[in-house]
């Protein structure tokens, strides 16, 4: 390619660097700006920017970072959330078969008492003695708690509580013809877990169909036993 300079007077310019036009241009611009604060504030402006542009970098690095922990802590809030609901389901179940078991208590606090006493007493009634009558004496119902419990926690199983159970007193008449079984009958029902405060009311001689006999009254106590003497059984048992 042939190149013809139709100005030879004049010299061509030598092209130069971008990087140097841009350093004229902030040099003229210096020149065009007289007011320093005015540079002061500019200045500052730039700062606020980059401080701003690496603070928002910053946390939108550590929110990225963050993103994964959330995401497990989610989990762990609805599996917690899950086994509290399912905690206080099963806590309401559990309330409503401890009210359900109060009830009958209350219910059937007395209902095996003479059960057992006429159990104690034919257990403890020997050889050639027998019972003309077993009756109540007295019954004294439980004594009231003293004082009121101090938390509601405290009074919600003092409500679920058993009753206590009333005190019985019974009265045996019966007969014998010897003197000695009397007195046996007397240290067995003393021996007895579910009988105490055994005392001999009257004992007399008595005469039926020409034979003397002893008649003897007899008033006890019945009282709960203790679990040992306690044997429970299944309501239901298979057999093969």
């Amino acid at each position: 390619m042939i190149t013809v300079n139709l100005r030879p007077n004049l010299k061509r310019k030598r092209a130069g660097s971008p990087f140097q036009g841009a350093m004229q241009g902030v040099r003229g611009l210096g020149s065009k700006i007289k007011d320093p604060l005015l540079l002061v504030a500019v200045a500052s402006w730039v700062g606020v920017l980059g401080w701003l542009g690496f603070v928002v970098l910053g946390t939108t690095r550590d929110l990225n970072a963050l993103e994964p922990q959330l995401e497990v802590t989610r989990a762990e809030h609805r599996r917690f959330k899950a086994f509290l609901t399912e905690k206080r389901h099963q806590e309401t179940i559990r309330d409503s078969l401890v009210a359900q078991i109060s009830v009958i208590r209350h219910v059937d606090g007395d209902r095996y008492v003479w059960s057992h006493v006429l159990d104690e007493v034919t257990k403890a009634l020997p050889a050639y003695t027998w019972l003309i009558t077993v009756g109540t004496a007295a019954v004294v119902p439980a004594a009231a708690p003293a004082a009121a419990p101090a938390s509601s926690k405290a009074a919600d199983s003092a409500a679920n509580a058993p009753p206590a159970p009333s005190v019985i007193q019974f009265e045996v008449n019966g007969r014998t013809v010897d003197i000695q079984a009397y007195t046996r009958f007397l240290r067995q029902l003393e021996a007895s877990p579910w009988i105490t405060d055994v005392t001999p009311v009257s004992a007399q001689t008595v005469v039926e169909k020409e034979r003397p006999l002893t008649a003897f009254t007899i008033r006890a106590t019945y009282r709960q036993a203790d679990s040992a003497y306690i044997r429970t059984v299944p309501l239901s048992q298979s057999v093969r």
